[in-house]
């Protein structure tokens, strides 16, 4: 890995070199009789080619986690910028020339590079690389409808490696919401033309929230353990850990043992601090979604390591028992658990979920119709107020009205309604 970031950072120096020599305005000077012909030959300007598969080589030291590749990157596309905006006109009669113009705008280099070459013409951009070059400069402008009509209808498979792979990466950005299928299809074909690349990382983090969507679970925790595995050190790590936290709340695991022993078979692949961490964002989420038995399960996986974190030990603590409070069988018991719990160890967005866990546990337990002085006394002192503007207001129709002006959580828990009247009914 440090040879090939070597290289590249070589690479970005001898474009800095060259540059200055050019801006220094004096010519080259002659070399003496002794030194070889190579030695008295200046350097040749790098191709466009060259330029992007040197940006290319040190994105993918991205991919893997080098933070200096990461550092380079700005200085390196800043330096590139410059250099493919001097190059001569005749340089761009070339079309894989163009294509690396493309390639290099959709890496993160300048769009006025497209700009300009639309400019020149047809002599440049014929008419079969008119839909390429407009597209990838309507897509990094975030025209995302001109960039969809310009460039869904071209074919991947017509394309160089590289070009291919950057081309589906975009094309399945653009049909994502319209055709997940498509979508999760030219995922795959990017993962087969550049593999070990930020392509292929890329693509893996896309192609997990996709899989998740459209319900292919087996592929779901597939890609993600590859990913895991393979590039969890990516400079992009994190937010694939936030996708794969709001992807998993999508599978009710309660239904599936197989399914969870999948999930916590993938999670293996983690730090212990990371797998506690993404199992608490996954257990907090399917309280949301409604799904207690798979939150219980995260929370508990959570639960084992805690190692004596006292805030991630509250939130395991606080998911479980907000899970339990729906069962006849456990709500005693998981009231009771959130009332002991300690309010300063938890962040607030958690301390709203407690209140309203709590306030729910409250309806849960009270007798439809029975006094408001009744439901402020179950109340904890947080949401009194909360329970004095909504107490000459029928319990059980409005219950869970005044819960959602307790936290965003309550609109998760309006799933529960039917549950919570059962449970009312019961208690009668």
């Amino acid at each position: 890995m440090k040879l090939r970031l070597l290289s590249a950072l070589g690479m970005f120096l001898l474009f800095v070199a060259h540059g200055s020599a050019n801006e220094s305005g004096r010519p080259a000077e002659t070399a003496p009789e002794s030194k070889s012909e190579d030695e008295a030959r200046p350097l040749a300007v790098p191709s466009p080619l060259q330029m992007v598969r040197t940006l290319h080589l040190m994105q993918d030291q991205i991919a893997i986690g080098s933070t200096e590749a990461h550092i380079g990157q700005r200085g390196l596309l800043g330096v590139l910028d410059i250099r493919f905006m001097e190059l001569a006109p005749e340089v761009w009669q070339n079309g894989k020339n163009v294509h690396a113009a493309v390639l290099f705008v959709l890496s993160g280099g300048n769009p006025g590079l497209l700009r300009k070459l639309l400019e020149m013409g047809s002599s440049v951009v014929t008419e079969n690389e008119r839909p390429l070059v407009e597209g990838a400069l309507a897509y990094v402008e975030g025209r995302e409808e001109a960039a969809y009509n310009a460039l869904v209808s071209l074919d991947p498979r017509t394309f160089p490696p590289t070009m291919s792979a950057q081309l589906a990466l975009v094309q399945s950005a653009l049909v994502v919401r319209k055709d997940p299928a498509k979508s999760d299809e030219l995922l795959d074909f990017v993962r087969l033309q550049a593999p070990g690349t930020l392509f292929e990382e890329a693509a893996l983090r896309r192609q997990v929230f996709v899989a998740s969507q459209t319900g292919h679970i087996e592929k779901f925790q597939s890609l993600a353990t590859d990913y895991l595995r393979r590039f969890r050190h990516s400079v992009y790590a994190g937010n694939f850990r936030q996708r794969l936290a709001s992807a998993s709340p999508r599978i009710d695991f309660g239904q599936n043992k197989s399914r969870f022993d999948g999930f916590v078979a993938m999670m293996q692949e983690l730090e212990p601090e990371a797998r506690r961490d993404l199992y608490l964002l996954a257990a907090r989420a399917s309280v949301e979604q409604g799904f207690t038995k798979s939150a219980r399960l995260l929370a508990d996986k959570a639960k084992e390591l805690v190692e004596g974190d006292a805030v991630s030990a509250a939130r395991a603590r606080l998911y479980r028992a907000a899970s339990m409070i729906t069962s006849p069988e456990s709500i005693k018991a998981a009231t009771e658990e959130l009332r002991q719990l300690d309010r300063s160890a938890l962040p607030p967005s958690d301390v709203s979920l407690l209140d309203s866990a709590i306030a729910m546990a409250s309806h849960i337990q009270t007798m439809p119709g029975a006094p408001a002085a009744q439901v402020e006394k179950a109340m904890p002192l947080p949401t009194k107020a909360a329970a004095e503007k909504t107490a000459d207001l029928n319990i059980q129709a409005q219950g869970l009205e005044q819960l959602q002006a307790l936290s965003k959580a309550r609109d998760a828990l309006s799933r529960v309604d039917t549950l919570i009247k059962n449970q009312a009914s019961v208690s009668q």
